[in-house]
């Protein structure tokens, strides 16, 4: 089993459309962010689930020139309405699709049956659909965050609260300043934990105040300095932030580039200086890391 063979494609911002509005859709169609998701699960109320279906077809086949960064997110594994919602927008050759509320790794091989059936059934690529899983969403599937190197698909890991506290039955999962509770700290630091065992990006759940752009500015800052690599959004005005958040300035790059050049012209060496300083290898891994985040370099 190996990762789905995926486009190299920026994945800092990841915009939420329900798919049962075209207007909302075309909105996030049009906006910067790396990847749109068209929300087939929580945003869509079950009786416009069928409705849903056929609008994310349409626009996955009315606009061929964006499908790598349309995504859609199906309706749980264990649901009614995960293999109609596959059936349904396959035809349209979606870029990748969002598998919420997993219990483990399982559920992401079991996933993978059915998409390989539905890409030879409509000429795709067998393996070639990528899936970001949200692996925090049940109080079980924190116990296998760990669990995903080398599981069929996985391009990027995620993680949710919401869902997370209606598992654990709890009634608010925030304290009174309104940062998270412990329970879903620990989920954010699996989430990153899992994604890096597997060898692919961490990315952010989604921050539900929309307006204070500031906030969202200073949260995502911090995360991408621990290790995440993107955030999810659920309105445009989010994107240019969670982008400029996420993109590694000029000056870090120079830096990166400076220090991978240097370990280059001293082959062997476990340790050199650099300005004043003394560097080892894990400077020069994160420096790597860091030039892995720029796409084409």
């Amino acid at each position: 089993m190996t990762p789905a063979k995926t486009p190299k494609l920026k994945m800092r911002s990841w915009l939420f459309a329900p798919g049962d509005s075209e207007k909302k859709m075309g909105k996030a169609l049009a906006s910067p962010a790396d990847i749109v998701i068209y929300d087939l699960e929580d945003a869509v109320a079950t009786e416009n689930k069928a409705a849903a279906r056929g609008m994310v077809h349409d626009f996955l086949c009315e606009h061929p020139g964006d499908r790598a960064r349309i995504w859609v997110r199906v309706n749980p594994l264990d649901g009614p309405y995960m293999l109609t919602d596959l059936a349904a927008i396959m035809p349209g050759r979606p870029g990748g699709i969002m598998l919420p509320k997993v219990y483990g790794r399982q559920d992401v091989e079991t996933f993978d049956k059915y998409l390989a059936a539905l890409e030879v059934a409509n000429g795709i690529e067998q393996g070639s659909t990528p899936v970001i899983v949200l692996i925090t969403e049940t109080a079980e599937g924190m116990f296998h965050t760990g669990d995903y190197k080398g599981a069929p698909r996985v391009a990027a890991l995620t993680w949710g609260a919401e869902d997370l506290a209606d598992s654990v039955g709890a009634a608010t999962n925030t304290n009174p300043d309104g940062s998270y509770g412990f329970t879903y700290e620990l989920a954010r630091s699996l989430c990153l934990l899992g994604a890096a065992a597997a060898g692919v990006p961490a990315i952010d759940t989604i921050q539900g105040d929309f307006r204070d752009l500031e906030k969202l500015r200073l949260r995502a800052e911090k995360l991408r300095r621990e290790g995440y690599r993107g955030m999810l959004a659920i309105h445009p005005a989010q994107v240019e932030v969670i982008n400029a958040a996420f993109t590694p300035s000029a000056e870090d790059i120079a830096e990166a580039r400076a220090i991978v050049a240097l370990f280059a012209a001293n082959p062997g060496v476990g340790t050199i200086g650099y300005k004043g300083g003394m560097l080892d290898r894990p400077f020069l891994s994160r420096a790597e890391q860091l030039l892995a985040q720029v796409v084409g370099e």
